[in-house]
């Protein structure tokens, strides 16, 4: 199980009451994030757990080839390391308390400098060897999902309670194509929350069917530039229009399968590394009930 940390954590926070520690330390989003694992930890009982990081949420090699690459959520531009995200006071505060909470219960936490969770998520998801879920609440990681694999994606979009199991069925009774055409799909779409432009005036249902008859992005552009093929004036137009970014975009909305990971001991811990720790950073945020449901959850499912 490969958990998209940030996603999961800002959805904690956006969704579970504004809680305190008693120096007054906002910690609803600890709180959720606990209660989210402890959660999938009882529903699917995995053998292994991973908390996938972001140690840049904005890499620059993505900004270099696209750069509206997410520059929406900059606050502020930094040229020796990550530009600074906008995330607001109160979760930011509770990140390294996060940190701190998953050490102590041995939970394994993994990021790649220069990379995004996501990319993370795809290098652990590919080749694994045995079944994996990956739970994330965007859409960039349809593309992981591999059913000859057994990679799917765990949707919490309406919540870890509502969340919805991804196959490739799913994918393609969604979008209307396979999963393994959604990079593609999202590139000529376009994403709005990511800074993807997309193709002007191709949205889903024309991204869909494109992909059905020309099957990805490189036969749809050499459809274009191929006077002969049946592609109809208007689509031609449009995807030779944005051919610069056609160039890059797919690079950019890719997810990296190769990293060199340090991967640590990714199994499932049934007990807490450092109960003790676990106890003290528990009583000094207030964090005793869901640190012991998770407790509980690991120990039930030893």
């Amino acid at each position: 199980m490969l958990l998209d940390s940030a996603s999961m954590y800002f959805r904690a926070f956006f969704g579970v009451p504004e809680i305190k520690a008693d120096d007054g330390t906002p910690v609803n989003a600890v709180r959720g994030f606990l209660d989210f694992i402890a959660r999938l930890v009882n529903e699917y009982d995995p053998t292994h757990l991973v908390c996938c990081w972001d140690d840049d949420w904005r890499p620059q090699w993505r900004v270099d080839l696209l750069p509206s690459y997410k520059a929406h959520r900059v606050v502020q531009e930094v040229e020796t390391g990550p530009d600074v995200e906008e995330v607001p006071d109160p979760l930011e505060v509770q990140v390294p308390i996060i940190v701190e909470v998953l050490e102590a219960f041995g939970l394994c936490r993994i990021g790649a400098p220069g990379y995004e969770a996501d990319d993370v998520i795809g290098t652990l998801a590919t080749g694994a060897g045995c079944p994996v879920d990956v739970v994330t609440g965007d859409r960039d990681l349809f593309q992981l999902v591999d059913d000859e694999a057994e990679v799917r994606v765990l949707y919490i979009a309406r919540g870890v309670g509502k969340h919805e199991r991804v196959d490739n069925a799913w994918v393609r009774a969604k979008y209307g194509v396979d999963a393994r055409q959604y990079a593609d799909f999202a590139t000529l779409r376009g994403d709005a929350s990511d800074g993807l432009p997309g193709v002007a005036g191709v949205g889903e249902k024309t991204a869909a069917s494109l992909l059905g008859t020309y099957g990805d992005l490189a036969g749809i552009v050499a459809a274009a530039q191929n006077p002969v093929t049946d592609l109809g004036p208007g689509p031609r137009g449009k995807i030779k229009a944005a051919a610069d970014y056609l160039a890059v975009a797919p690079k950019v909305v890719a997810v990296a399968r190769d990293l060199d990971l340090d991967r640590g001991a990714m199994q499932r811990p049934v007990t807490p590394a450092d109960p003790e720790k676990v106890a003290e950073l528990a009583a000094r945020w207030n964090l005793e009930s869901p640190a012991a449901r998770l407790v509980e959850a690991l120990m039930a499912k030893a």
